[in-house]
């Protein structure tokens, strides 16, 4: 007969940082920001400031209190689902809804203070992104089930209003950052549509009605192909209208080059990955260096010849 040892049960902090889901999140949520602020910065010839470093905080904050209010929110369909069970601390029992709920309300207040650190434009956009992120999983709003809306509100507020908040912290005419902001608004809304194909039985039992609920897995995973396309389309476009330093296309190729010596086999959240979604790792980690590098640049911590 074996005998089974019940393994220690987290702390409370630690379960809440777990709450934050920050390994989701943190790794699109820097270069973004990053390349908000020096798509506005750098045209202007001026070194970032801490403002910067306010619009970065006040952004991966508000991505936390959206993460955090998506799984208190959605606690209860999780517990439907023996993995999602285990992946929700307010599921599986580590947190109680009420401790999860006061610490999210401090999180989302933090995020706006920040946003009002870095000015009024920031602090606007900033407002909307935390109203979204609201709206998308509380309930009775829950754009997360709303067929279209629930593409459109992801694509926004966790990659569109990131930038945004970034670049209105120093310009005011974002002009053809315009393309850039469309392009990173069509990737997120490829990975909410790769999502939503993952995730299709188990959102189909809970009663979840959303975009691939209503076009099927089929329809999804090809408006996911073609949200990529478009956004490569797009970025093209802004290389071409000269918003990137020439000498980031080596960084560019040089981290590819890189990341493609490795096997890639999870997807960003930690899950198998299908259709394509072992390369959402390696993505972030070139664009993480690309935006960091151009950073060092601007700070004159590095010198490109």
């Amino acid at each position: 007969m074996q005998s089974t040892v019940d393994l220690p049960r987290p702390g409370k902090l630690a379960a809440l940082l777990r709450l934050t889901r920050w390994r989701e999140h943190v790794p699109f949520t820097i270069p973004l920001t990053i390349v908000g602020g020096l798509l506005a910065a750098e045209p202007a010839a001026l070194a970032v400031d801490p403002r910067l470093l306010a619009v970065l905080a006040g952004n991966v904050l508000a991505m936390s209190f959206a993460f955090m209010l998506n799984d208190i929110e959605d606690a209860p369909d999780d517990a439907l689902d023996a993995a999602k069970k285990a992946h929700n601390v307010i599921s599986s029992g580590l947190l109680s809804r009420r401790e999860g709920q006061v610490v999210t309300a401090a999180t989302c207040f933090a995020a706006f203070l920040l946003f009002a650190a870095a000015g009024a434009f920031t602090l606007l956009l900033g407002a909307v992104m935390l109203i979204l992120c609201y709206l998308y999983s509380a309930h009775p709003f829950r754009f997360k089930a709303r067929p279209l809306t629930d593409v459109v509100s992801h694509a926004l507020m966790l990659s569109g209003l990131i930038i945004a908040t970034g670049f209105f912290a120093y310009g005011r005419e974002p002009g053809a950052v315009w393309l850039v902001i469309a392009a990173a608004s069509l990737f997120s809304a490829y990975g909410q549509f790769y999502n939503q194909v993952a995730d299709f039985e188990v959102d189909q039992q809970a009663g979840l009605n959303n975009t691939a609920g209503l076009l099927g897995k089929g329809l999804t995973a090809i408006l996911g192909h073609a949200s990529i396309a478009l956004a490569l389309l797009f970025m093209v476009a802004a290389i071409l209208q000269g918003l990137f330093p020439v000498w980031l296309g080596t960084i560019l190729l040089l981290s590819v080059f890189t990341c493609l010596l490795f096997a890639w086999e999870m997807d960003m959240r930690g899950n198998l990955a299908q259709d394509g979604g072992n390369m959402q790792r390696p993505g972030l980690i070139v664009a993480n260096l690309a935006a960091l590098t151009w950073l060092a640049s601007n700070l004159n911590w590095l010198t490109i010849l």
